[in-house]
């Protein structure tokens, strides 16, 4: 089963086939190996020796884990981009302290992105949550089975303790994933009651072993069936962990519960076979290797990442697994001073694990790969006239200005004005939403999403240079045109970006502004009928409309990207074609803003020539991320906005 846990994770990381659900199936082994293990030494003791058993885990765990988080910080600051490697040896940190599922949280990874924003530790969380078990475990289950041989001369106390845990942490982790599902999908008090299955299995395994062996046989075959159906169900749009995950926890269930009665004819003559055995001894280093590959593979070959690469990925992944269980997993795993000598072995666990976190510590002061100006991007020059865009096309190599800036791109954002975060469900005015002129006559409002905050700091020179006062009104992936978005952290509704624009709506008839500027990201749920009634609400205000066409999506991180190609800059830039996505929908919205009466002003040529959007016009990287583009070139398009606004105004 184990072996069939690995091959499911590897085979939908690397998008081999679309199956979910092996890490809950090595979360349940996990759970009934350990407390198999723990109740034996109960049974035949009374206790549980502490250092010998968190000994074990260190002489399994301890060893490949140090040197596969090692070799991918090499390999990140070999190949990976310079301004991604402190945020990658800070996963390296949590990762090697146990706790990379909790910085994951906090951080509110999205684990189904496709976007680049993975890291190469991110795979971590999981092995996390198991060696905190591991940490609380042996000392939880010693205090109750002690109460309930006090109390009731048995194990039900214990039984009853583990099957609460099991419930309430289902409970939290189905009520989480709508709510937030960074939380739900990466936290312990989440995800505990799958290794609780499987430890409640392990005190109920003498139970099983007295199963009629034809039903024993009939419910294994059942429970592996349960796995790979319900785990194929599962797609990226389902809500995880929600209750998705119960399928393949409850067939693993099933599966070892009809094998602890041995019946001969079950689903071990399928699993039981030394091709499954050979990849099962080799999971551990399979899992840890696959994933910093599949993350840093583009970066290594640095050409588009085919299907191939995936296939090459997965079988150099576990070829590097079987390198590492013979040179060092079964080498420790010899090493019986560990266990005999049981203080030896936790103090060296100890020893490894602290040289690794030291290595991380150490590595976050490494001086990046990156060469320094002291020019200063925000006095650089950006867009003068269309020419610039015309001659950033053919540009291939960036000025000593431009390297300069790279280090700090990634914070070179909007500075001025407001933006609501997702959990915002009601716009409200405050001070910092107001820019430009404060005092000013005239009053022209910013509306839309992020994509209308990224010309915040424009709007706010302009602003100052007319006399004018700009309200700004954004959230995050809410567009301000009528449709029903299924915001992605969550595969769900983002329905407080419903009630959020019904508050600015009405916000906006008490401002009454004399001009209304409308902007936001091209997505596929637009539709007419929601960008008229976006647009009969704007007409209502009796205010000048406006709208600005979306800027291009260049497609990936241009701060990476520029800073491992400093030489040739050309895979950074994108075709036009590609940048300026859902045309179909971007000519429907300005269709109905015309219709309204609304000015246009068209974005493309500040951004694209001869059919290629660059990365770099100028001595101005355009781009801050893989979407938003810098505070620095929306400043510099002052030439290109301020006479079209002054227009309006007048």
């Amino acid at each position: 089963m184990r072996a069939v846990a690995i091959m499911m994770v590897v085979a939908m990381h690397c998008g081999i086939l679309d199956i979910h659900g092996g890490v809950d199936v090595s979360f349940v082994l996990s759970g009934f190996l350990i407390g198999g293990q723990l109740f034996a030494e109960i049974e035949k003791t009374g206790k549980v020796s502490l250092t010998k058993f968190w000994a074990r885990r260190f002489r399994r765990l301890a060893p490949p884990m140090a040197i596969v988080i090692v070799l991918t910080a090499v390999v990140s600051w070999t190949y990976a981009s310079p301004l991604k490697f402190r945020d990658y040896v800070a996963d390296g940190l949590s990762s090697s302290l146990s706790f990379m599922n909790w910085r994951l949280v906090e951080t509110g990874t999205d684990y189904f992105a496709n976007d680049g924003s993975q890291s190469p530790y991110q795979h971590f969380w999981s092995l996390s949550i198991e060696e905190q078990f591991y940490v609380a475990a042996p000392i939880l289950l010693v205090v109750m089975v002690w109460i309930s041989r006090k109390i009731f001369r048995n194990r039900a106390l214990v039984a009853l303790f583990l099957m609460a845990v099991i419930g309430g942490s289902f409970y939290l982790g189905w009520s989480q994933t709508p709510e937030n599902q960074p939380l739900a999908y990466f936290s312990t008090h989440t995800r505990i009651w799958e290794i609780t299955c499987g430890v409640l299995l392990a005190l109920a395994a003498p139970l099983a072993s007295r199963m009629n062996r034809g039903v024993a046989a009939a419910i294994s075959w059942l429970g592996l069936a349960t796995v790979l159906v319900t785990a194929m169900l599962i797609t990226d749009e389902t809500p995880l962990p929600g209750y998705a995950v119960a399928g393949p926890v409850v067939g693993t269930v099933m599966v070892i519960a009809g094998g602890c009665a041995n019946p001969g004819f079950g689903a071990e003559r399928l699993l039981d076979n030394p091709v499954l055995d050979f990849i099962g001894n080799a999971s551990y280093g399979w899992y840890l290797f696959h994933w910093p590959l599949l993350v840093l593979w583009p970066s290594m070959i640095d050409r588009e990442f085919a299907f191939q690469d995936r296939l090459r990925v997965a079988v150099l992944s576990f070829l590097l697994a079987v390198l590492l269980h013979y040179a060092v997993e079964r080498r420790f795993k010899k090493n019986v001073q560990w266990v005999a000598r049981p203080w030896k072995g936790v103090f060296t666990g100890g020893f490894i694990t602290g040289s690794t976190a030291g290595a991380m510590a150490l590595a976050a002061i490494v001086p990046l790969n990156l060469a320094t100006s002291n020019s200063s991007s925000t006095l650089a020059v950006g867009f003068t006239d269309p020419t610039s865009v015309k001659n950033a096309v053919y540009r291939t190599e960036l000025s000593a200005t431009v390297q300069g800036a790279l280090e700090k791109a990634p914070e070179n954002s909007s500075r001025h004005g407001c933006i609501d975060d997702f959990e915002v469900k009601k716009f409200v005015m405050r001070d910092a939403c107001v820019i430009g002129d404060p005092g000013g006559e005239k009053t022209l409002v910013l509306m839309g999403d992020s994509h209308a905050w990224q010309w915040n700091d424009v709007y706010h020179e302009i602003g100052r240079e007319l006399g004018v006062r700009v309200v700004t009104m954004a959230k995050g992936g809410c567009s301000p045109q009528v449709y029903h978005i299924v915001y992605p952290d969550m595969n769900r509704g983002y329905t407080e970006c419903d009630s959020w624009r019904e508050s600015a709506f009405a916000e906006l008839k008490k401002i009454k502004p004399d001009v209304l500027v409308i902007t936001d990201r091209a997505r596929r749920e637009a539709e007419r009928k929601g960008a008229e009634t976006a647009f009969e609400v704007f007409k209502e205000t009796g205010a000048r409309l406006v709208y600005m066409t979306d800027t291009p999506q260049p497609g990936q991180n241009v701060p990476d990207c520029l800073a491992t190609h400093i030489d040739n800059i050309t895979p950074c830039n994108r075709k036009q074609w590609q940048a300026l996505e859902y045309t179909e929908f971007r000519a429907m919205e300005r269709e109905v803003a015309e219709k309204y009466g609304a000015e246009i002003i068209d974005t493309t040529p500040a951004f694209c020539a001869e059919d290629v959007c660059p990365a770099v016009i100028g001595d101005q990287i355009v781009y801050f991320d893989n979407s938003h583009i810098t505070s620095s070139y929306a400043k510099s398009l002052k030439p290109f906005l301020k006479p079209a606004l002054e227009e309006v105004l007048s």
